[in-house]
């Protein structure tokens, strides 16, 4: 599989919906999308050659946002699941935001490779979610990551 039918990312509330990694209405955004597999969380994406570090591998910048959107839509599907919902049930999924995000990396990660971020969620408190991540480059690891994701503050409303 490398297309998420069903993306918690369609699910956030318009307002919410402009970040530059995963904001389905940024026009020149990444538009990471990130959905259910099984019981883990799976987002892909093919970086484009622009985000080259040396010729032929990754920018590790790009790897760190992929990761962190990955992370913070990783959350949103586990509390919109534990709310009784799933992506396309029509109603806004819960937006948050990076609390703290750390990210090694394994391998360089070549160029020209789709890459597949998978995710374990646990819950560490009613507003946090840890996210540990891997991504792959077809069947290498090329990084390992936890996410701590926060639910978004309601002062994030506040455009002032």
């Amino acid at each position: 599989m490398s297309k998420i039918v069903k993306a918690i990312q369609d699910d956030y509330p318009d307002d919410f919906s402009y970040c530059y990694g995963c904001g389905r209405l940024n026009e020149n955004g990444h538009h990471f999308r990130t959905g259910w597999d099984g019981d883990q969380t799976v987002t892909f994406h093919k970086p484009h050659v622009a985000y080259t570090a040396i010729p032929g591998f990754v920018y590790g910048g790009l790897i760190a946002s992929f990761i962190d959107c990955h992370g913070t839509g990783s959350a949103s599907l586990a509390l919109h699941r534990k709310n009784g919902y799933e992506p396309g049930d029509g109603v806004d999924a819960p937006r948050f935001v990076t609390a703290s995000l750390e990210v090694k990396f394994i391998k360089p990660t070549p160029q020209n490779v789709t890459l597949k971020a998978i995710g374990s969620v646990e819950e560490i408190h009613p507003k946090k979610f840890k996210v540990h991540t891997k991504v792959f480059a077809d069947d290498v690891c090329c990084a390992k990551a936890e996410v701590i994701a926060a639910v978004m503050p309601d002062t994030f409303n506040d455009k002032g």
